[in-house]
């Protein structure tokens, strides 16, 4: 039995859209092609939309000729894109609040005037031993701009740019910023340098030369002067006579002294191959005079002793009494010491 046609509907079910009066009639269903994927009149559908030209190589898109991306597909958008021709969004930059100000966390102003690390200035802060424009504050994480007045200790603490200068220091200059005795001190050396307050990076005894570092960074200073760090020291060693081979093996398994077994990195001969009397030692401990101690204990006394590389840093081109400024590959390398 036939089924009776609904009045208004062809056989795909679709209502066909209204017509004007003496519009062509639809032909019958069964007058229809059936469509084909691969028929040669159809054109295959784009996003440039069905009977537009093909776009040429190079051709700039209209408005609204945008492809048909999925949402996962979009790529990069510069900061402050506004999608359909809106006004661009303001970009909000991810610098944290002081940045444009010249207002800094209060321990780190500390620690950038040369008196401590930033970790040493939190405790001077919950201590309360640093005031604000003449208030003593206690609140860590509390900012200071350049118009503030920090004090510690009863002088007034200025925060400058990190500075960091090298001495290849001669003997008979003391290790100190001031010395009671009135000896010369290392300060002496490097007081036209610049401007900023800097302070030796350890210190040397007052016969030994060599390689040492000045800076008004504290935290780089407690860096390179903690042994978790390991900031390696390469010593010149000479003796007053040759060391015996027994001795030699017992400095390679470490000497006891009083802060415990001071053990060494490295030991060789240097010099002639024929004279014992010329070591290389490598260390990164930190202990008072600890190569003098080393062989003291051994029954050796050491005439000269030179400190020739210090945290990666050597003494080429660098005369004795003379100093230069790091270059910024070098406080990249100092700053990334220790790290993994």
């Amino acid at each position: 039995m036939n089924q009776k046609k609904s009045p208004g509907r062809n056989n795909a079910g679709r209502k066909p859209a209204n017509r004007s009066a003496g519009s062509r009639p639809s032909r019958p269903s069964s007058d229809r092609k059936p469509r084909t994927s691969d028929g040669p009149d159809r054109k295959s559908r784009t996003s440039d939309g069905p009977g537009r030209k093909p776009k040429r190589e190079g051709e700039t898109r209209r408005e609204g000729d945008r492809p048909a991306f999925s949402r996962g597909d979009r790529g990069f958008r510069k900061p402050g894109f506004s999608p359909r021709g809106g006004k661009p969004r303001p970009y909000k930059s991810r610098r944290t609040e002081g940045d444009n100000d010249g207002r800094v966390r209060l321990n780190r102003y500390i620690a950038t005037s040369g008196v401590c690390s930033r970790r040493e200035a939190d405790e001077l802060i919950a201590s309360g031993l640093i005031s604000v424009n003449g208030k003593v504050v206690t609140e860590l994480g509390m900012k200071v701009g350049p118009n503030d007045e920090i004090r510690y200790d009863g002088r007034v603490l200025r925060g400058e740019k990190p500075t960091y200068v090298l001495l290849n220091k001669p003997k008979d200059f003391v290790t100190t910023t001031k010395d009671p005795k009135e000896r010369k001190t290392v300060m002496q050396l490097v007081a036209k340098a610049c401007k900023e307050r800097i302070y030796p990076v350890g210190r040397l005894d007052r016969q030994t030369t060599g390689l040492l570092l000045f800076t008004n960074d504290g935290e780089m200073a407690e860096k390179l002067t903690h042994p978790r760090y390991g900031a390696k020291k390469l010593y010149h060693v000479y003796l007053d006579r040759e060391l015996e081979k027994p001795d030699f093996d017992k400095i390679k398994k470490g000497i006891h002294l009083e802060e415990g077994i001071a053990r060494v990195d490295q030991i060789s001969f240097v010099g002639d191959a024929s004279d014992k009397s010329q070591v290389g030692l490598e260390i990164h401990i930190g202990w008072n005079r600890v190569v003098r101690r080393i062989f003291d204990k051994l029954g050796y006394k050491v005439t000269k002793l030179d400190r020739v590389i210090f945290a990666g840093l050597t003494k080429k081109d660098l005369p004795r009494g003379h100093w230069r400024f790091l270059s910024s590959k070098e406080v990249n390398m100092l700053k990334s010491h220790g790290e993994a």
